[in-house]
């Protein structure tokens, strides 16, 4: 009966061969969650494909071209569905392989990144559900429709829902970003609050790059763009605070 991989101690010396058969038995546990988790959502796959629906113009119905193409489009659903249920597993598989070589203290900052992360995201999955995606979609489908009659396909539809949202998704990381490059020294709050302007005018070139030409929906985008840039000034302060204090304690307890 197949085991599950053990995680290594901190610091604990395995041989090359062990560190193999360890990796070994996480992707095969990776690959099993990613299985799982495409079954699990081709189980639910109506009510995945209505979610995905949601920001369509009421009464536009997706069309598919070819005869396999509406298996093959959900089955695509299903996997990327899958491997977003399955993402806890992978992440705790990978982390579980480098944990040793981590610091137990940092284990526990690392949770907490973890954790606002995964709230980051979520957020951005909101916003971009609930805001970004009917308006951009309702613009982009009605566009000049005195010359085109649009057909909405299935494929092309869910490609571009899915990599919007991730993206909106990776964008509401910033803060955790920031805060990065703040910790390696790369950045500091000092620089941030000089090159304000820049910031907001990046800010800006990313909203305008990102689907939803209109104005409005521009501007919706960019409001909380700013606001994570300006939350990441922020949090750099507090955070470079917080190593000025901890650094005289330190120097204490080493004297």
């Amino acid at each position: 009966m197949a085991r599950l991989p053990r995680r290594l101690g901190h610091g604990e010396e395995a041989t090359l061969a062990e560190h193999l058969d360890e990796l070994r038995g996480r992707l095969i546990v990776i690959v099993c969650a990613l299985v799982l988790g495409t079954a699990v959502a081709y189980a639910f796959h109506n009510h995945v494909l209505d979610w995905l629906n949601g920001p369509l113009p009421h009464g536009r119905r997706l069309v598919t071209l070819g005869v396999a193409e509406p298996f093959t489009t959900t089955l695509m659903v299903c996997v990327y569905t899958g491997l977003v249920l399955s993402l806890p597993v992978v992440l705790w598989q990978l982390w579980g392989f480098f944990a040793p070589a981590v610091d137990p203290s940092a284990e526990r900052k690392m949770l907490v990144l973890v954790a606002c992360s995964v709230a980051l995201g979520a957020a951005g999955v909101a916003f971009g559900y609930e805001i970004l995606l009917p308006r951009a979609i309702h613009f982009l489908t009605n566009y000049d429709k005195q010359h085109f009659h649009n057909l909405i396909q299935a494929k092309p539809y869910y490609n571009f829902v899915i990599t919007i949202l991730l993206g909106i998704v990776v964008v509401f990381q910033t803060p955790l970003a920031v805060l990065g490059l703040v910790s390696l020294g790369v950045l500091s709050s000092r620089t941030l609050r000089r090159q304000r302007r820049l910031g907001y005018f990046i800010s800006a070139a990313v909203a305008l790059a990102l689907p939803g030409p209109d104005l409005v929906t521009t501007f919706l985008e960019l409001l909380p763009m700013w606001a994570l840039f300006e939350g990441s000034i922020w949090l750099a302060v507090l955070f470079e605070r917080r190593q000025a204090r901890a650094a005289p304690a330190s120097a204490t307890l080493g004297g």
